[in-house]
């Protein structure tokens, strides 16, 4: 009720005229700040039709004038935009701070006759004009609406002050600018005499900036009182335009008189003016409030007549059956469902008793007698069944006291609530509960119900078999108490984790979980958790299982599984064989087989001496996983190796390879060749589909070695064109280091593989620079490249094949 008699005391704003005043604001403002920047860049471009900021406007404006109105009017821009950041307020805040410090170190310039400097501070201004007493020096009257326009803007930008004030600095700085314009309009240069003299462009900007502080904050202050709704305001919204306009008129008429000889005084005609203007706005706000009271008078009384008219509207659209009788028992209102139930009018009721029209038994449950004294003083409240006209109902009926301001009760209000329904869901709630008990006893594993505090309220019989002890005997207990004692930090944990989840899902727990019997014994569960969110707090569900079987089958698996890997990794280093070590090559070598794979893959690399000079080096990787890669793999490691030994060049190495390949169902592969020749310093190579090589030369950055990139083997068979395969030769110097490898080392899901090689050859660089390329070097190399690629080998899930070569650099 308050609040609706605030709400009826604050009159609306019409948001059409509140937007457009904010949009008069801002555009005044913006007015005003392009006022000073053209002036601004006048100065500073030495163009003097820029410094009158108007066609026409001479004499110019002062540089300080400039700034002033270009940093007050950002500042208004800033303050009637609406909510302002931290960032905006302090812009805003910094430019009004600077517009006042221009205008009031002017004022006191002139205040005690000594310069301070700022007058040139910019630019150079000899001149020397009426008022001033210095050259560039601001005329006192600008300075003093300068300094009045920061204040006002400064104000403005602080929510915490009034609007009021900024908004009076605001008119203030409107009729300085004003009084220019009307000498102005009036041909009376005699205004210099009295401190107003300043140029027309700074006038018509101070005018600006005075419509923009006052309109900045439409919806407070004095604006606020020209924008609200209601009768006043538009009032006074008409005075101000009348205000602002006859006198204007009015002297302009005199004028004319007087240029046609009737009278004369044009200074005196200009003052008067003026002085009206401002006499009549002053009016106009004192004349506001108290139109502003009348409203509000007349705010009151209608919120007073529509409350008894929106109290009755409640009463009737309320569900329950609603009745107010005065201390007697007589009815003084009802509402509609009051007749419907009991089938009688509002008039029939009205003023009568409740036995004098009830039926006894329904008379006697409405009577405030019946509850006792005690209704006088407090709330009173009973539920029973009761035979109504329209069926028998279960009911909810509370009486309580009316009081006035003083507290004495004087009246008494029934609200009879229809239960029925509610009644019939409890029964159903007891009915439910007794079907939840019987689910959870015929549940096959001990199930247990905590609070959120882990404090066990419900437990079914399995518990007895599982833990020893009886279902009543835990209830109240801690379900921590049924953890070995070791363990029930980690078993709290783990719990507390799982509720501090925001949306804890369902989760079968059975790892290092351990219960405890009654008599000692410690055994294996698997608990399978879950919550419910009722009104107050959650409640956890828990099935405790004894896995101690599975446990031990687990570990016959293991076993099993771990004998299973060591025969495939035998097999897997069988077929891989171990590189040979030559003392012209250096080498070093990672292999990584899936996780998904036990120990075996499809990838290879052999390192393959032809004579003296040469070495014949090759890397491959079979299409798939596991020992049927594995098997392939074997096959073409040997085949390459024969072909390798009969000196032929790699693309013919390859076209063989291609062939084999060919022989096999459904088979693809990727393979790379290279015969490096460590007297020519070169290195001939030919690839398949396979990653691009990468070398390191002694002497510069880590680099892909250029070369064509056939078809994988395999295709050539499957596509029926035969695709020829190209090799290259590149030169390879002495202390070079060279890098080959299959692509499950820069392959990831969601990652540009271009990307990754060149990670692994800027990685590659770093590592080996100015580095020796003996085996040691080499080996904590490849684990260096391993490791940054693949974070974490545990869970990589494909093969992966490092070969790292290092040719001895030459002898000093």
């Amino acid at each position: 009720m308050e609040r609706r008699r605030q709400e009826a005391e604050s009159l609306p704003f019409h948001e059409c005229i509140l937007a457009a005043a904010r949009a008069v604001g801002r555009g005044a403002s913006v007015l005003c700040a392009l006022l000073g920047a053209v002036g601004l860049s006048g100065w500073i471009s030495g163009i003097a039709v820029l410094k009158g900021a108007l066609p026409g406007g001479t004499p110019a404006m002062r540089p300080n004038t400039a700034v002033a109105l270009l940093a007050v009017g950002l500042s208004l821009f800033l303050a009637a935009r609406g909510p302002m950041t931290r960032q905006t307020t302090a812009v805003a805040r910094g430019a009004a701070g600077l517009a006042a410090l221009i205008g009031g170190l002017t004022l006191l310039e002139y205040v005690t006759g000594t310069g301070l400097g700022i007058d040139q501070l910019l630019f150079r201004d000899d001149s020397v004009r009426l008022m001033t007493g210095a050259p560039g020096r601001v005329a006192p009257s600008v300075a003093a609406a300068l300094t009045l326009a920061g204040a006002a803007s400064l104000g403005l930008s602080m929510r915490r002050l009034p609007a009021w004030a900024g908004q009076i600095s605001g008119l203030s700085v409107l009729g300085l600018g004003l009084l220019r314009l009307y000498g102005l309009a009036y041909h009376a240069p005699e205004m210099e005499r009295f401190g107003a003299y300043m140029a027309l462009p700074t006038a018509l900007a101070l005018v600006l900036a005075g419509i923009a502080a006052f309109l900045a904050r439409p919806d407070e202050g004095l604006a606020g009182l020209l924008m609200k709704a209601g009768i006043m305001s538009p009032l006074g919204r008409r005075l101000v335009a009348t205000n602002l306009i006859v006198p204007l008129l009015l002297g302009w008429a005199v004028l004319a008189g007087q240029d046609a000889g009737l009278y004369g005084g044009r200074l005196g005609t200009a003052l008067l003016v003026w002085g009206h203007v401002t006499v009549f706005t002053v009016v106009v706000f004192v004349t506001l409030p108290v139109g502003r009271r009348v409203e509000l008078a007349h705010a009151r009384a209608e919120w007073q007549v529509r409350q008894n008219e929106l109290l009755q509207a409640f009463m009737d659209h309320t569900p329950a059956t609603v009745f107010i009788t005065d201390l007697d028992g007589r009815f003084l209102a009802v509402n509609s469902r009051f007749e419907e139930n009991t089938c009688l009018s509002y008039e029939q009721v009205l003023g009568r008793r409740a036995e004098d029209v009830l039926p006894v038994d329904l008379a006697r449950h409405m009577s405030s007698d019946d509850f006792g004294t005690r209704v006088r003083d407090t709330a009173v409240q009973r539920e029973e069944r009761l035979l109504l006209p329209i069926g028998p109902r279960d009911v909810l009926t509370t009486l309580f006291p009316l009081t006035d301001p003083t507290d004495t009760p004087y009246a008494v209000c029934g609200v009879v609530i229809d239960v029925t329904e509610r009644v019939a869901a409890q029964r159903e709630v007891q009915r439910s509960h007794q079907r939840f008990r019987a689910l959870l006893e015929s549940a096959p594993d001990a199930t247990l119900i905590t609070d959120g505090d882990g404090s066990i309220v419900m437990a079914n019989a399995q518990v007895q078999r599982l833990f020893g002890h009886r279902p009543d005997d835990l209830v109240g207990t801690n379900v921590a108490d049924l953890v070995p004692g070791a363990r029930r930090r980690r078993h709290s944990a783990l719990l507390s984790a799982y509720l501090r989840r925001r949306d804890p899902q369902p989760i079968v727990l059975d790892r290092d979980l351990y219960g405890l019997h009654r008599d000692g014994v410690e055994f294996p569960v698997e608990v399978s958790v879950s919550t419910l969110q009722d009104e107050q707090e959650a409640v956890m569900f828990m099935a405790v299982r004894d896995i101690t079987e599975r446990r031990q089958s687990e570990a016959e698996r293991a076993g099993r599984y771990e004998q299973q890997r060591r025969i495939a990794y035998t097999l897997q280093h069988s077929l891989m064989g171990e590189p040979p070590r030559l003392p012209h090559l250096s080498s070093a070598h990672r292999y990584l087989a899936s996780v998904q794979d036990p120990g075996v893959g499809g990838d290879w690399f052999d390192i393959i001496p032809l004579d003296a000079h040469r070495t014949g080096i090759v890397i491959g990787d079979v299409m798939g996983r596991g020992l049927e890669a594995a098997a392939v793999m074997g096959q073409l490691r040997a085949a390459s190796h024969a072909l390798a030994r009969t000196g032929i060049p790699p693309s013919r190495l390859m076209t063989g390879l291609d062939a084999f390949v060919g022989d096999l169902a459904d088979q693809l592969v990727t393979c790379v060749y290279l015969v490096i020749d460590q007297e020519a310093h070169e290195v001939t190579l030919c690839s398949a589909g396979h990653m691009p090589v990468i070398a390191r030369p002694p002497d510069g950055p880590a680099h892909r070695l250029p070369a064509p990139v056939g078809v994988p083997l395999g295709v050539n068979e499957l596509s029926g064109a035969a695709v020829p395969f190209e090799e290259t030769t590149q030169p390879l110097l002495p202390g070079s280091t060279v890098a080959l490898y299959t692509d499950g080392l820069v392959e990831r899901p969601g990652t540009d593989i271009e990307v990754q090689i060149d990670v692994l050859t800027r990685t590659l660089d770093g590592v080996l620079k100015d580095a020796p390329t003996d085996p040691d070097t080499l080996d904590a190399t490849a684990a260096h490249l391993v490791g940054s690629l693949i974070p974490d080998t545990a869970t990589h899930d494909d093969d992966v094949t490092l070969l790292l070569l290092g040719l001895p650099a030459p002898q000093q």
